[in-house]
């Protein structure tokens, strides 16, 4: 690890200022410092954030309010989460082990980077590392990647789960920085790779996650996560998809549909939850929709068999959200 200066910030004007001349903030670290140990990111400067007061976690007007710096297992524990918005308690479950869980922060998850192996290998060509160089994931080992949203220059798939099921519930995060405070939807937050892989997300130097605001009601709370992987325990997701189901009168007044491990971002299936409107619940009716959700997908060497397994796990994952009691 190279050297670098640390100072903590008591207030958030203080972090801010450090970040706009390139400080990095440091929350539960089980990212960045990672990162830095092996020399993938190597920040002169970090700032720990701990000390400001973005822990809550409430219900206020409708919206599940969740403060940056609430840590993934208290989020999954609070009694208002579980009962009012349990797939995100769910969904941090399945996103971490035990540990990690009672380390990481809500923003700080949102911002984790690629699990591509390549990103972390100093000596093989990676664009998000080092702009220009080349996509080793492209020839290379590739069963992760993503067939959603890739590019020539990159193909790897954004790890968080909690990301996934933000977007299929329209969530938005506040933030603040040298230009004020802004608030806007989860979605919004991350880019796809296009030609600029290392530019993963749109918040401005100095911007700071202040909180995230998820909208509840009645298909919040009949909402599931379902995460395929390769093992069933402190694994990325080679397919995720968190979705929901409101039926009225027999048939599905509203959907939601959100993947993981398919795209080069989390990937809201807006094709998929419109062809459910107005059917009702059934397997049918869900694998013609989830038929859709492979349009413009490009497989690479290995990962050829998530063309089929997206849909599949879709289905599964509506039926699950169907069958909530």
């Amino acid at each position: 690890m190279r050297p670098f200066s640390f100072q903590r910030a008591a207030t958030e004007a203080d972090a801010i200022a450090a970040s706009a001349t390139g400080a990095r903030y440091l929350a539960g670290g089980t990212t960045l410092v990672d990162l830095m140990r092996e020399e993938v990111e190597t920040p002169d400067s970090v700032i720990d954030i701990n000390r400001l007061p973005l822990t809550h976690i409430r219900v206020e007007d409708d919206r599940l309010l969740i403060g940056a710096l609430a840590r993934m297992s208290q989020v999954a524990a609070h009694e208002e989460v579980r009962r009012q918005h349990p797939l995100i308690s769910e969904t941090l479950v399945e996103g971490a082990s035990p540990q990690l869980r009672n380390v990481a922060s809500i923003g700080g998850n949102l911002l984790q980077r690629v699990r591509c192996p390549y990103f972390r290998m100093l000596e093989a060509p990676c664009n998000k590392r080092s702009p220009g160089s080349g996509c080793s994931a492209i020839e290379g080992l590739n069963v992760g990647t993503a067939i959603l949203g890739t590019s020539q220059h990159c193909i790897a798939t954004h790890p968080s789960d909690l990301a996934v099921s933000l977007v299929a519930f329209d969530a938005t995060m506040v933030v603040r920085g040298p230009k004020g405070e802004r608030e806007f939807p989860v979605e919004q937050l991350f880019r796809l790779p296009a030609d600029t892989p290392h530019l993963e997300h749109n918040l401005e130097p100095g911007e700071l996650i202040v909180e995230v605001r998820v909208p509840i009601g009645p298909a919040a709370r009949r909402a599931r996560y379902l995460k395929v992987r390769d093992r069933s325990s402190y694994e990325f997701a080679l397919v995720a998809t968190a979705a929901a189901v409101h039926v009225e009168d027999g048939v599905i007044a509203q959907a939601k549909v959100a993947v993981g491990g398919a795209g080069t971002m989390p990937w809201r299936m807006r094709a998929v939850e419109e062809a459910l409107v107005g059917k009702e619940p059934t397997r049918a009716a869900f694998e013609s929709a989830a038929a859709v959700s492979t349009e413009g997908a490009k497989a690479s060497s290995g990962n050829g068999f998530k063309i089929k397994l997206l849909p599949a796990t879709i289905v599964r994952a509506l039926e699950m959200a169907r069958d909530v009691a």
